[in-house]
This record gives C-alpha cells, sequence and structure tokens, in this order.
C-alpha cells in the first residue's frame, strides 16, 4: 500500500491545480476533482470552521502527551469495538499523524493517506473540499476494512466527501474502484460537523490548537 505526498492546505493561500476525480458530486455542487472550469475558484468563510481571532480561553491545546493519549483512547475504542481495520488512511495533511498513532497503536501496518484540500488560510476554506492527485494504489482492497483519519470533523465537510465516495463507489481512485468496509475515526468533533465518526475522542466547540501546526511553517 502506498503512502502518498503530502499537499500544501492552504496556508500559503494559494490553490493547487484542479484535478480529475470520477463520479464526486455532493448536492448537485461540483465537489471534487473537477476540471478546471468547472469549479468554483473562490474561497468562501464556512460557518462552523475554526476562527483565528478566538480568545484564550475558548481554546482547546492539545499537547504531545495529549495527542498520544487521545490516540490510544481511540485505539481501544476501535479495539473494543470488534472492527479490527485491515488499512489505515489518513486524510491528509490533518490526519496523517493521527492515522500514524493509531496505526501503531492497533498493530495495524498498512497504511494509506488520501491528499484533499479544503482550506486556504486560517478559518478559510474551498466552497468545497477536494481530492487531488496523487492517488493511492487500491488494487488489493477489495472487501477489506479501511479506516479513515482525520484530526478534526469540523464543518465535516471533507470527512462526508470521502465516506460517501467510499460508500457509493467504493475508493475509487485514478478510474480503479474496491469496495470495502469503511468507518472513521477523528480526535476532535465540533457541533457544527455534518457527520459523526465512528470513533471520536472528544467533542468541542473551541478553536483547536494542534501541537503540530501551532507553530509558523519554519523558512530559510
Amino acid at each position: 500500500m502506498s503512502n502518498v505526498t503530502a499537499f500544501d492546505d492552504g496556508a500559503s493561500g494559494v490553490r493547487a491545480a484542479d484535478v480529475q476525480m470520477p463520479g464526486a458530486q455532493d448536492s448537485g455542487t461540483q465537489a471534487a476533482g473537477m476540471r478546471p472550469g468547472g469549479t468554483q475558484a473562490a474561497s468562501a468563510q464556512i460557518s462552523g470552521t475554526q476562527t483565528a481571532g478566538a480568545r484564550a480561553e475558548d481554546r482547546e491545546n492539545l499537547t504531545w502527551q495529549g495527542f498520544g493519549d487521545a490516540c490510544r483512547q481511540i485505539a481501544e475504542q476501535i479495539a473494543d469495538s470488534g472492527w479490527m481495520p485491515d488499512l489505515i488512511v489518513a486524510i491528509a495533511r490533518g490526519g496523517m499523524l493521527p492515522a500514524g498513532a493509531i496505526s501503531y497503536a492497533l498493530g495495524v501496518k498498512a497504511n494509506g493517506a488520501i491528499n484533499v484540500e479544503f482550506y486556504t488560510g486560517v478559518g478559510k476554506t474551498m466552497l468545497e473540499p477536494e481530492i487531488l492527485e496523487p492517488y493511492m494504489d487500491i488494487s488489493s482492497l477489495e472487501g477489506k476494512r479501511v479506516l479513515i483519519v482525520d484530526d478534526v470533523a469540523d464543518s465535516g465537510k471533507t470527512l462526508k466527501l470521502i465516506m460517501d465516495l467510499i460508500s457509493e463507489k467504493g475508493l475509487s481512485m485514478g478510474g480503479d474502484s474496491a469496495k470495502v468496509d469503511a468507518r472513521s475515526a477523528t480526535i476532535y468533533l465540533k457541533p457544527t460537523s455534518i457527520i459523526k465518526p465512528d470513533y471520536v475522542f472528544k467533542q468541542t466547540d473551541k478553536w483547536i490548537n494542534f501541537p503540530w501546526s501551532v507553530l509558523p511553517p519554519v523558512t530559510a
């Protein structure tokens, strides 16, 4: 199973190129991987997404220790449910560290990633999330149990896009598809989310400071 390179989710404010992704539409709105010119290029402030101006007392500060504890607790929830994944797939970039930690906690060695762009800056999103290349190799996933992992279900649009795509088309990547038994996990769930993950560490309505993104990028 191949991991794919994480994309820039918009910290620079620059959108990645649109790519063609078959069969992904959400309520008549062009969503994932449409051809250039068929997508809405403008970014929009989405109600329910994190807001940069949150006061200190309105922030959820996740430490590295807390992150490890959260992923361990999610792994225990999964084990207790009796449903053990054959493969863990991160929604890049936010889901990559949680997915890795959960895979270690469960002893699952097969990992992958799906590149999804939604945030274009702090508190700003595109109108709809998009799945980006490169795609995973899914040729051997038919009938497998797949856990989809992200850091937070905020608006829930990204997670819903992936789960809908899997339930309707199977894990469809680059023209290939595989029917899989999929569930989802996130560290945090916001009350504004349009989807509830199967496994969650904590629900909060606060702005979340993740330890891997609280500092600005390192530059030369």
